[in-house]
């Protein structure tokens, strides 16, 4: 019988640390977003969808950059789901990945497992790890949930098992989902029923891809004849597959970039994607037809690619790509959610054994007879019309807990959603504010200094923050939820208001010196960064993980706001006051040599890179090391730092 338990998984893990405790109030440092496109080359429906409310910025959500790159063995609660074929196991404090697919009779790992925890900065709001099959809701890119913990209860299942429920409230577009997975009695198949919805009286954007990491030595098989080729190079073009410019572009190995491929698979197709080894062994991946889009992420041969494996994992150990599942075509795309509406649909996930070599056609035909021998198409849509009924059955054992923010949004509505409660008991100390101003129609000051708490910047919320008693950390809040409305003058106002009376200056100077920057007022800007900072100073009261978070990230945009308006003393005042412990990090080392040359100690900043260093919270795709290398010298970048992504910069 299928088996719902608790065990502690033990890896290798850097900690994640605290997150930044400075609003993100700058435009959203996304990769994947299109530069160049002609829209008369593009379907009606994905053109439309290519330019659907596309993510302007991350609030409510805070950046998570406090995290390392020194591991130490650390225990992870996990969630297990097993019958006599297939065992999953499923992390729930992370994103509910499921890190692990076995399939017990054969003992194969179906996914690419990942053997160490280490957080890189490719989630939209920073922290991210590779491996196992995530679930990425929100808008394009690695869901702001990749590193948080949810919800996890059991359920009832339609067979008369068990089902594993992951939920939670995705803030970026105040969704809720769920996330049911359904193991029945002797199937070699993992059912995942997935339900977004939108409680809300207006339509919202959403997005859904299911990412899965396996090994890249493999081939990846797809029903389709084309695709949509997407690089670093931020331009969105028609291929054919699975070959183009003479290389066959569904081995990853063999692909000289990083890249996505998002396939064209016929409207009367079904959907599915598979990556099988040299054997004709594998993992496929299908689902009811709402799940449209197939995917294939590659890193490729190139050295940057290479060392972002590397970089990813512990070294020495193999590499993967990913395939995927989505939406719409392309991870480009939002799709509308009506008001009051819902979108479901169910995944499958299991092993195929089929031959990959030979001509493209025929060996696709040849693996998809063989799934509609193992897993018929009607199979899964039946299981999903089975699902459906239970995606509103009420949880049993609870197995985890996920934030209290879901909570709170059902506090204010009164409403409820069957199958993902989201209790009162649930609130806590980062909601209490807010519960406060919901009670009473007044934001609480803080009854200690500290940095600003989180700030909500919903309609709604901002409607109450407008009518409050105007106290200098309401000003604050409302200026940042302005600020996330559009309406920059009016924010500036809110904060400018805040300033005579506040205890802190810090929080709303650093808000003021963003306002300058994006208004290209770079000298202003430094000048209220350095004040800012200098109140900063004065007010931390220890040297604890919180305070420090708020040093190093306010004394990094401080750093960089003076170096840009070449204010060369004022950031090494800065950079004498930073603790010590600071200094030593990645990112700051980065800065450190960056200075160094900004004063004419090309030397010694070339120094700094021959000492080493890591920077820890490298963004995907970014080149500030090479632009930096390339000021101090023409020798060739040295492979530690090569992280470039595309084509000419290697």
């Amino acid at each position: 019988m299928t088996s719902i338990r608790r065990e502690v998984l033990t890896l290798p893990a850097a900690p994640l640390g605290p997150d930044n405790p400075l609003p993100p109030l700058r435009p959203l440092d996304e990769a994947h977003r299109v530069d160049h496109r002609d829209p008369r080359d593009l379907p009606r429906d994905m053109a439309r969808q290519l330019g659907h409310e596309p993510l302007r910025g991350l609030l409510p959500v805070r950046v998570r950059d406090g995290y390392g790159r020194t591991r130490a063995p650390r225990a992870f609660d996990a969630l297990v789901i097993e019958n006599d074929r297939l065992r999953a196991t499923v992390l729930p404090g992370l994103g509910g990945r499921i890190v692990s697919l076995v399939h017990l009779p054969t003992g194969r790992e179906l996914l690419y497992r990942n053997p160490v925890f280490q957080p890189a900065d490719f989630a939209l709001n920073g922290a991210w790890f590779s491996g196992g099959v995530e679930w990425n809701i929100g808008a394009t890119g690695h869901t702001t949930l990749s590193c948080a913990p949810l919800h996890a209860a059991r359920v009832p299942a339609p067979d008369g098992t068990e089902m594993l429920r992951l939920w939670e409230w995705e803030r970026l577009r105040d969704l809720p989902f769920q996330v049911d997975l359904w193991l029945p009695d002797g199937s070699d198949f993992l059912y995942v029923g997935v339900r977004v919805r939108n409680p809300h009286e207006r339509p919202a954007a959403t997005y859904w891809w299911s990412n899965i990491a396996v090994p890249e030595d493999v081939r990846v098989l797809v029903p389709a004849e084309e695709a949509w080729h997407f690089g670093y190079d931020r331009t969105l073009r028609r291929v054919p597959v699975p070959a183009y410019d003479g290389v066959d572009r569904t081995r990853p190995l063999d692909n000289p970039y990083p890249a996505d491929y998002f396939y064209e698979v016929p409207d009367e197709r079904r959907r599915w994607i598979a990556a099988l080894d040299a054997d004709g062994h594998g993992l496929v991946q299908t689902s009811t037809d709402a799940l449209r889009g197939r995917k294939l992420f590659v890193w490729g041969s190139a050295p940057g690619g290479r060392r972002w494996q590397r970089w990813l994992t512990e070294p020495g150990t193999g590499g993967y790509c990913e395939i995927q599942a989505g939406l719409a075509r392309t991870q480009l795309e939002h799709v509308p959610l009506a008001a009051g509406s819902e979108l479901t649909w169910l995944e499958a996930y299991g092993p195929l054994d089929a031959p990959r070599e030979g001509e493209w056609t025929r060996v696709v035909q040849g693996a998809e007879d063989r799934l509609a021998a193992v897993l018929p198409r009607a199979r899964v849509e039946a299981a999903h019309a089975a699902w459906r009924p239970y995606a509103d059955a009420e949880p049993g054992e609870t197995l985890a807990t996920g934030s209290g923010w879901g909570a709170l949004e059902l506090l204010r509505t009164g409403g409820k959603l069957p199958g993902t409660p989201f209790p009162e008991s649930t609130l806590g100390e980062p909601q209490e504010p807010w519960r406060e101003l919901l009670r009473t129609g007044t934001l609480p000051e803080p009854r200690r200094v500290r940095p600003p708490g989180e700030t909500l910047v919903a309609p709604h919320w901002r409607d109450m923050l407008e009518t409050a008693p105007a106290t200098p950390g309401t000003e604050y809040h409302l200026g940042i939820a302005q600020w996330h409305a559009g309406d920059r003058a009016q924010a500036v106002r809110s904060w400018e208001r805040a300033l005579p009376l506040a205890p802190s200056l810090w929080p709303l100077l650093r808000c003021l010196a963003v306002a300058d920057q994006e208004s290209g007022h770079h000298e202003r800007a430094a000048e209220r960064y350095a004040d800012a900072f200098d109140d900063l100073c004065r007010e931390r009261r220890d040297d604890g993980e919180t305070w420090t978070a708020a040093v190093a990230a306010l004394g990094r945009e401080t750093l960089e706001a003076l170096l840009r308006a070449r204010r060369t003393p004022a950031a090494r005042q800065v950079w004498d006051r930073l603790l010590p412990a600071v200094r030593q990090r990645g990112r700051f080392r980065l800065l450190e040599a960056e200075l160094l040359l900004a004063e004419g100690r090309a030397e010694e900043a070339r120094a700094v890179f021959d000492a080493g260093f890591e920077v820890a919270d490298l963004r995907e795709g970014a080149d500030v090391i090479d632009r930096l290398w390339a000021r101090l010298t023409d020798e060739p970048l040295p492979a530690r730092y090569d992280f470039r992504m595309r084509p000419g910069t290697s």
